[in-house]
C-alpha cells in the first residue's frame, strides 16, 4: 500500500459547488476508484490559497495511470471542469507532494 498526496486549485468562489458535487459523488466513480485499488481518498480544503489537498492509498499505483482511459473518468473530470484548473484534457492541474513525515 503506498499512501499519495496532491495539491489542486479551485477558481474562486467555486468552494461551495465542489464540496457539493463531493457529497453527491457518483456511486459508479468511486467504484471505479476502489476498483483501481484506490482506498482511504480524502480531499481537504485550504481556505487561504483555494487550494485542495487530496490523499489517498493505493494498492497498485501503476493502475492509477490507466484511470484518464476511463470514459466515467473522463466524464468526472469535464463536470468538474467549471470549478478548478484543468489540463486540455479536462483533467486537473495536480501537484503531486513529497511524504516528509507519517505517524501511524
Amino acid at each position: 500500500m503506498k499512501r499519495i498526496a496532491f495539491k489542486m486549485q479551485l477558481f474562486n468562489g467555486t468552494e461551495t459547488e465542489y464540496i457539493k458535487r463531493h457529497r453527491e459523488i457518483w456511486p459508479q466513480l468511486t467504484q471505479l476508484l476502489k476498483d483501481y485499488g484506490v482506498s482511504d481518498y480524502s480531499l481537504f480544503f485550504d481556505e487561504t490559497s483555494h487550494s485542495i489537498i487530496g490523499v489517498l492509498t493505493s494498492s497498485d499505483p501503476s493502475k492509477l495511470d490507466l484511470l484518464p482511459q476511463e470514459p466515467l473518468m473522463k466524464k468526472w473530470w469535464v463536470y468538474m471542469a467549471d470549478l478548478m484548473e484543468t489540463n486540455e484534457d479536462h483533467s486537473p492541474v495536480q501537484l503531486h507532494l513529497k511524504e516528509v513525515f507519517y505517524m501511524h
